[in-house]
């Protein structure tokens, strides 16, 4: 008896495993390899399959992996494809991608559609160029299934993988790598794969062979990051806090921006560092849940601004980046791309709807990008805010300037001098290629004389208040308090933990009594009017002048202890285009040298200008605050994850701005060798990063 009682026990733990067993979701999400030392990860999905395929053209290579082979792909045009043309195009491989390499060599399939190839199946040969024997192989596709040429990992059956290399983020300027989700277009997932070391996680990017740019995809294999207050299908919005981003679950759309970009073929790899609900923060005592990005010039311990300071690193930092969208509602865009020497633009007030991007003052935010090539920056404007700029043919005819140093003047600080000689060399090529002499512009002066009423302060005490209230009080009711309830729903009424400076910045707008809010719109309406009817007059719908400022060079080391925060008070040259509503584009032009406290050596950081455009006229007078969400004009939805509650919106009906005459003339001036495309590393012609502290000369 004690046996069958055994026996039958034995039975049900056996059944009961087979059950767990058959019940257990294992998935593959893909692997990862060296190839000389490079490392990669390879899909779990197969991008095609070889029709046909023989596998026995595998025995004699010597390069295998988990049973995969890396191959090349290379397109024939012609029967007369030969040796020779095979090693040009080889050798354009070498020089035009960063994920290819010799080591897919082993085997090259030589792609044919329509024609007969004169290659012998499995005949080897040396590529020109190149340091192995290479196994060629004739590839017969038809027009309507092409494989993109570049490098692939084959299997045994056939199948072919597109691999990706594997980047680290040694500068932290992203939250999550990204990849396509599998058999979902426009949805993506955090990337399963890492590089081994202290400087993960790592960033996968594909073969720019891949890629072809086409009328209809003139962004086609860009590599993009995307600033994360911005919504990406399949993955979680942080908003640069760590609470908000275990609250609430992916993402089922893109936002209204990204799709946009995704449409025209840029290839988003990762979301990139916010400062914590895009409230500015200097690096490192503001930064508490997530560490501040580092600036990669200079000393490589300067702070990276804010903030969109993820986007603005990882464009200083990287050479494998193109492209990063960010945000500037006070000047989050333009302070990431002046102290890291890349090209960014804020443009005119309501270009692009902001749909599934987290609010933090709708009259003023605005989608920008950030990057070190021109052609990219102007591509990427007309995809992002389509038919809502152009590009005028006439240059500029009028040129004003704000703050700048008088020639002949030579300032007490170096590094200030050097700066100041820059700008002036870099405004004495524009004078000349435009024809026109600048005159300076004393725009505070011009408002006392000719304010709209003899009662109003000054600038400076006019707009003291307007831009911290505008933020603190939107950001409060439009995320914040959403935000709270939702936490404190699931955590026992817990709040959730917040850097200092929103916190700071939300109880100073809960101080202000809601009237206060109506007050800062007003304040920013009379300004607004002001300066297009007094300093870039707004009557015609001509593009016809620009006005250039700098800010001159930042020096703010991340190692030094700051007081604590407070409210953003006061009004500077960097807010005109915020209460103007007119686009506003960062140029870098070159270095200043400075003695660095952590190396004790000279360095090097970005000078850059700000260039000022025009409004043209708008189809409403004054902006609209409105409580109907359905209205049809609304150009900013702020669904923010309550699709059903209804939120005080706001209504920008501004019409085209002169952001297209901006992008053509840096465009001219790079064609001209005027301006120059900055390079990724500690100088803005390139160089190693620094990562640690040096001695001696």
């Amino acid at each position: 008896m004690a046996r069958l009682i055994l026996f039958t026990l034995l039975i049900a733990f056996f059944l009961n495993c087979s059950a767990l067993v058959s019940a257990v979701d294992l998935t593959s999400t893909g692997s990862t390899l060296a190839l000389d030392g490079v490392p990669y990860y390879i899909p779990s999905t197969a991008y095609t399959s070889i029709s046909n395929f023989q596998s026995q053209i595998l025995t004699g290579s010597s390069t295998t992996f988990d049973g995969l082979v890396p191959v090349t792909v290379v397109d024939a045009d012609a029967a007369s494809f030969n040796l020779q043309q095979l090693g040009q195009t080889i050798s354009s491989f070498g020089s035009d991608d960063d994920v290819w390499g010799e080591g897919f060599l082993s085997i090259v399939f030589i792609q044919y559609t329509g024609v007969t190839a004169n290659y012998v199946f499995n005949n080897s040969a040396t590529i020109s160029g190149t340091n192995q024997t290479s196994l060629l192989s004739v590839l017969h596709t038809q027009t309507s299934s092409v494989i993109p040429q570049g490098p692939y990992f084959l299997s045994s059956n056939g199948a072919l993988y597109q691999p990706y290399r594997l980047y680290s983020d040694t500068s932290g300027a992203f939250t999550q790598p990204l990849i396509p989700a599998a058999g979902v277009v426009g949805t993506y997932s955090a990337l399963p794969a890492t590089v081994p070391g202290i400087d993960s996680p790592g960033i996968a990017v594909p073969s720019r062979l891949y890629y072809t740019k086409t009328a209809d995809q003139p962004l086609a294999g860009v590599r993009t990051g995307i600033k994360d207050i911005y919504d990406v299908a399949g993955v979680r919005t942080s908003d640069g806090n760590r609470a908000f981003y275990g609250l609430y679950p992916p993402k089922t759309a893109n936002a209204v921006p990204v799709q946009r970009l995704i449409d025209a073929g840029a290839i988003l790899v990762g979301k990139m560092k916010t400062s914590q609900f895009a409230n500015g923060e200097t690096a490192t005592d503001d930064w508490v849940d997530y560490h501040a990005p580092f600036n990669p010039r200079g000393d490589g311990y300067q702070d990276p601004s804010s903030s969109s300071s993820g986007p603005g690193s990882g464009t200083g930092s990287y050479p494998w980046l193109d492209l990063t969208l960010g945000s500037d509602t006070g000047g989050s865009i333009r302070g990431p791309s002046q102290v890291q020497g890349v090209f960014g633009n804020r443009p005119s007030h309501g270009l692009v709807p902001l749909t599934g991007v987290m609010p933090l003052a709708p009259e003023l935010d605005t989608a920008g990008f950030l990057t070190r090539d021109p052609i990219i920056w102007t591509a990427a404007a007309k995809v992002l805010y389509g038919s809502n700029i152009t590009f005028p043919t006439q240059s500029p005819a009028k040129i004003q300037t704000i703050g700048f140093p008088v020639p002949g003047e030579i300032a007490s600080d170096p590094v200030v001098a050097e700066s100041n000689a820059i700008i002036l060399d870099f405004l004495s090529k524009v004078e000349s290629f435009l024809g026109s002499n600048a005159t300076a512009l004393n725009y505070t002066a011009m408002w006392d004389q000719t304010k709209p009423n003899a009662s109003l302060d000054s600038l400076d005490i006019f707009l003291n208040r307007t831009y911290p209230t505008l933020i603190s009080k939107e950001e409060t009711k439009n995320v914040r308090n959403l935000f709270y309830a939702d936490y404190a729903a699931v955590h026992d009424r817990r709040l959730p933990f917040v850097d200092p400076v929103p916190l700071v910045r939300w109880a100073f707008g809960d101080s202000l009594p809601a009237s206060e809010l109506d007050v800062a719109v007003n304040n920013k309406t009379i300004f607004e009017d002001w300066w297009d009817s007094h300093i870039m007059i707004n009557e015609t719908d001509a593009c016809d002048g620009i006005i250039i400022y700098t800010a001159g060079v930042s020096i703010v080391y991340r190692n030094a202890y700051i007081g604590p925060p407070s409210p953003p008070f006061g009004f500077d040259d960097s807010q005109i285009s915020i209460f103007a509503e007119i686009p506003d584009f960062v140029v870098p032009l070159g270095s200043a040298a400075y003695n660095s406290t952590i190396t004790n050596h000279t360095e090097v950081l970005p000078v850059s200008v700000d260039i000022l455009g025009k409004a043209l006229p708008l189809l409403a007078a004054h902006p609209i605050r409105t409580l109907q969400s359905g209205a049809a004009q609304i150009l900013h939805v702020l669904d923010f994850n309550h699709p059903d509650v209804t939120l005080l919106i706001f209504l920008s009906l501004a019409a085209k701005g002169c952001d297209g005459l901006i992008f053509s003339l840096v465009g001219d001036l790079y064609t001209a060798g005027i301006v120059t495309m900055p390079e990724a590393g500690q100088t803005i012609t390139g160089g190693e990063i620094l990562f640690r502290r040096g001695w001696g000369s």
